[in-house]
This record gives structure tokens, C-alpha cells and sequence, in this order.
């Protein structure tokens, strides 16, 4: 099944131990990622190869993300007009380049879903009383339909991955980034930090308190659901999936946090926050194509197959990020 690779989070490099304050803590780890992004930024304006662009584009992201992640959790520690500035910019920027990869990761996914169906279809329609074994398989519905919905999918996500290439390519022109890679190079150099008294335990604790919480309530309102098919309840599975990755950014700046969580249990649940955000977008874009104006009965039946197919692996990306979380961390008997 295809990944969204380029929205992956390695652990990112924790600043170097020692004797220091927490604002030196602090503020090590926010130059490192400024760092990072800049060379990112010249990566990617060298590069002439696509893959080398886009590897540049997903560490570009990446520390966008960080440093926008860090700004928040760690926000009473930092110059607030200058942080509030900065962080949505941030976001603007991470959004904008992830884009046409996640159109194209889309894609994929429904093209590889929608041959599996069908392949899985034909098989059983094959497979009835009396038929030889070396028959072919009879048509079905849905593979009467699945070539005219992969056709349908490919020209609307695609024209929309064309748009969000040419959408990142002026967005990296424009003054606004270079407004934001500006601030970002005086970062590299010096973060304005406040003296505040707050311990950074403190902070990232917060943090995994907000993250511990949301997903109680989170597993909880999933108990009670009436259906397994409400598009709705969607959004605090993706929120849950931002406070992990927040949780997750904070244990590298404070990496010695007392009683950190199993870091292969986190790792098991944000592969399931990942799975889940890619099946609920892939199940919009084929309901987004079933309701194209006067489409055949067998293309609209297909999609239709199609989306809940992906509404399935929604549930079973939930299931998978019940049993991380609820998993003991490692050596617990």
C-alpha cells in the first residue's frame, strides 16, 4: 500500500547533553533546526534531479515542522510576538510544499485499493459452482467500472497535484518565504529566549499531558459511535495525531524527561495517526469523484466500493493506534 514517505518524522538529532540551562537546551535544539532548514533550503535550490529535490523538500518540512512544534510547546520560554509570528508561517510553509506529495501518495493508494478490489472481485466471480478452473472470470460491477473510476480519480488528482507543484514553485518565490527564511537565519543565530523561570520538564510534560488526554477522550467518544462510517469524527483523530507529533518533538529537546514513554510504542501509534489521516483522505477524494456529475452507474458502484474500502482501513488504523497506546512500555511484565 503506498506511504505518504515524505510526511515521516525520524526522531531528529537531540542537542548534546550537558551541565547547561534550559534555555541553553532550548535554545541549542532551535538553532540546530534553523540550521537544518537553511541547508535544506540551499539543497534545494541546487538540486537539479527530482528525487534530490524532493528529499530536500521532505528535510525542508521537517524541520519546519519542529521548529514550528517547538515554538509552541515551549512558547513561555521564547519572545511571544516573535514566536506567534513565526509558527503559522511555519505551517503555511510545511502545508504548502506537502501537497503535491500527498496528492500523488493519494493517488497511488486509491490505484493499488481499487486494483486489489477488483482483482479480489473477479476472483470470486470466478470461482462458482460448475465453472472450470481454467475459465476466465466473469465481469463483475466493479470491474465493469474500476477502469473508468481509475480514469476519473487519475484526471482530478492528478490536475490537482499539478496545481499544488505549481502552487509550492511560487510560494517558494514569493517574498512571504523569503520573509520566513529570513527570520529562520536569524534564529539559526540567536533565539530570543525570555529568562522565564519555567523548567523544560515542565513544558514537555504538559505536552504528553495534552496528547495523554486527547486520546483518552479520543477512544472513548470511538466506543460510542452509532456507525463506522462518520467522516465527522474524523477530526479529533487528526488533532490526536498533531499532539503526538508535538509529544514527540518535545521529548527531543528534553530528552531525559522523567519517565519518558516507550519510544517504539509512540512510534506504533504514529504510524497509526498516519495511516488513519492517509485512508479518511483517500475515502474523501473517491467520495469527492463518485459525486462527478453524469458518470456511469458501474464507475459511481466502483467508487463507492472504493470508499469504503478506505473507510475500513480507517477503523483498522483506529484499532491499531488503541492497541499502541494501550501497550505496556518495554520491560513491563
Amino acid at each position: 500500500m503506498a506511504q505518504r514517505h515524505l510526511e515521516s518524522d525520524e526522531p531528529g538529532k537531540p542537542p548534546e547533553t550537558g551541565p547547561r540551562s534550559g534555555g541553553d537546551v532550548l535554545g541549542a535544539y532551535l538553532r540546530a533546526q534553523a540550521t537544518e532548514f537553511l541547508r535544506s533550503l540551499r539543497r534545494h535550490r541546487e538540486s537539479g534531479a527530482a528525487d534530490g529535490t524532493a528529499d530536500a523538500a521532505r528535510d525542508l518540512r521537517r524541520a519546519a515542522r519542529r521548529i514550528s512544534g517547538t515554538l509552541h510547546t515551549f512558547r513561555p520560554l521564547l519572545d511571544p510576538e516573535w514566536s506567534d509570528a513565526l509558527r503559522p508561517e511555519l505551517a503555511w510553509l510545511s502545508g504548502t510544499l506537502a501537497q503535491e506529495h500527498a496528492y500523488t501518495d493519494r493517488l497511488a493508494r486509491l490505484n493499488e485499493a481499487l486494483q486489489r478490489l477488483t482483482t479480489a472481485g473477479a476472483e470470486r466471480a470466478g470461482t462458482g459452482a460448475g465453472q472450470l478452473p481454467r475459465q476466465a472470470p466473469a465481469a463483475t460491477p466493479l470491474t465493469l467500472g474500476a477502469a473508468k473510476a481509475a480514469a476519473l480519480l487519475d484526471r482530478q488528482l492528478g490536475l490537482a497535484r499539478t496545481r499544488a507543484h505549481s502552487t509550492a514553485l511560487q510560494s517558494l518565490g514569493s517574498s512571504r518565504f523569503h520573509a520566513v527564511a529570513d527570520l529562520v537565519a536569524v534564529l539559526a543565530s540567536d533565539v530570543p529566549l525570555t529568562g522565564s523561570g519555567i523548567e523544560l520538564p515542565k513544558l514537555a510534560g504538559e505536552a504528553e499531558s495534552r496528547l495523554a488526554e486527547a486520546a483518552g477522550v479520543l477512544r472513548r467518544a470511538d466506543h460510542r459511535r452509532a456507525t463506522p462510517y462518520d467522516p465527522d469524527a474524523d477530526a479529533p483523530w487528526h488533532h490526536v495525531r498533531l499532539l503526538l507529533r508535538l509529544h514527540r518533538y518535545a521529548q527531543e529537546v528534553v530528552p531525559c524527561a522523567d519517565e519518558p514513554r516507550d519510544p517504539v510504542r509512540l512510534s506504533a501509534a504514529a504510524r497509526a495517526l498516519d495511516a488513519h489521516r492517509d485512508a479518511a483522505e483517500a475515502a474523501a477524494a473517491a467520495a469527492h469523484a463518485a459525486r462527478t456529475p453524469r458518470i456511469a452507474p458501474a464507475t459511481a458502484y466502483a467508487l463507492g466500493v472504493l470508499h469504503a474500502d478506505q473507510r475500513h482501513q480507517v477503523e483498522a488504523a483506529r484499532n491499531a493506534f488503541g492497541r499502541a497506546w494501550q501497550r505496556e512500555t518495554v520491560g513491563t511484565p
